[in-house]
């Protein structure tokens, strides 16, 4: 079970999970080790090209620690694609992102889904949920709707910052 999960199921952690005692390139080259699905050759090369991807190229060989929260959420990101998923799960993948890089990781993904990869992304960001091609609402665990439509999630929204604004 653990092969085929890590064959097929890229996980994003909220909490990033990088190994601290690994460079950051080798924190995205493990899944590759344990799945053996590249050459040892392959693995570095690939692991580089992620990095570069989510812009972290020139940190490669930093320690998790010598990088930022957001750079760690890029290198955790980077992870999940490293053995090519066709799923992708996110718990809070831009949580710890400023808004320019949220975009590009929003954009990365748009483009894995383009592809033909499943990505299942939990958030709590509207605006970036809005722009999801199916979502669904939970509420205490339950399912409170699906599909919403982006008035549907203004509604939501707006219901949210009243409660905020009744509570100070």
């Amino acid at each position: 079970m653990a092969v085929w999960r890590g064959r097929t199921v890229g996980v994003v952690f909220q909490f990033f999970q990088l190994l601290p005692t690994l460079t950051v390139i080798e924190n995205v080259m493990l899944p590759m080790d344990f799945c053996n699905m590249y050459t040892m050759r392959e693995r570095e090369t690939r692991a580089m090209r992620l990095l570069e991807q989510v812009g972290l190229g020139p940190h490669a060989y930093k320690l998790p620690s010598a990088i930022s929260g957001g750079e760690q959420q890029r290198a955790a990101i980077a992870r999940a694609l490293a053995n090519d998923p066709p799923i992708v799960v996110a718990d809070e993948p831009t949580g710890n992102l400023d808004s320019i890089t949220s975009e590009s990781i929003f954009n990365l993904f748009f483009d894995l889904v383009k592809s033909g990869k499943t990505i299942v992304m939990v958030t709590h960001d509207v605006d970036l949920a809005q722009r999801a091609t199916r979502t669904v609402l939970l509420v205490d665990g339950h399912i409170a709707s699906r599909n919403l439509s982006a008035a549907d999630f203004q509604a939501l929204s707006d219901e949210a910052k009243n409660a905020a604004a009744g509570s100070k």
